[in-house]
């Protein structure tokens, strides 16, 4: 098979990671290949920039600022949607202490950040660096509840996060864990999507 293919093909989105550095030059890599997607712009340039936490103190700050709305959310599924509720609790008791629901542990948190109406551009971008992550021998993840961080002024201004910027992703970096509790497979097989064949229409 094209290795390319491959990749694409083998590709999953990972939430269970070894508390194991990555090299910079690894992730430099992967955001060189982010910077390489197809764009749209008046600028004719890349509409979007990258900012990369490691720091965990900062990453803490994170989980805390992120977790309420994870929370509320549950809630309101619990009733309208219990079978996605049940799957997001059983994942939630299966992580190690102390929880987190959002970046599970990843080791490098990479906020893909860019102008509101440049979403399909940021998007590209991101499938992008998911594909290279995957090439390079680490688990990827794009994990939308860590978008939603707007309410805390602090890392606002950490991430220089501007009024018309919107976040995408972000992406969670880092090497799969090896060997995770049984109760952690269970939970990440019971979220695992239903992959479908396409659905193609050949006008010839």
């Amino acid at each position: 098979m094209n290795s390319t293919i491959e990749v694409i093909s083998e590709r999953r989105s990972i939430r269970a990671f070894e508390p194991k550095p990555i090299p910079r030059e690894t992730i430099q890599k992967i955001i060189d290949a982010g910077n390489q997607a197809p764009f749209t712009s008046i600028t004719r340039s890349q509409p979007w920039r990258f900012v990369v936490v490691g720091d965990p103190k900062f990453k803490k700050k994170l989980v805390q600022a992120t977790l309420p709305s994870w929370k509320k959310s549950m809630d309101a599924m619990k009733e309208t949607h219990p079978d996605i509720f049940n799957m997001g609790m059983d994942l939630y008791n299966a992580l190690d202490e102390p929880k987190d629901v959002i970046y599970y542990d990843a080791p490098a948190i990479v906020f893909v950040i860019g102008p509101s109406n440049s979403t399909v551009s940021c998007a590209l971008a991101c499938e992008n660096m998911l594909i290279a992550a995957k090439s390079l021998g680490l688990g990827s993840c794009y994990v939308g509840f860590g978008s939603l961080i707007k309410g805390d002024k602090e890392i606002v201004k950490a991430l220089e996060l501007k009024e018309d910027e919107a976040i995408f992703g972000p992406i969670l970096l880092g090497y799969p864990k090896v060997g995770p509790s049984e109760a952690l497979v269970k939970a990440l097989e019971g979220i695992g999507p239903i992959k479908k064949e396409p659905s193609i229409k050949w006008i010839t």
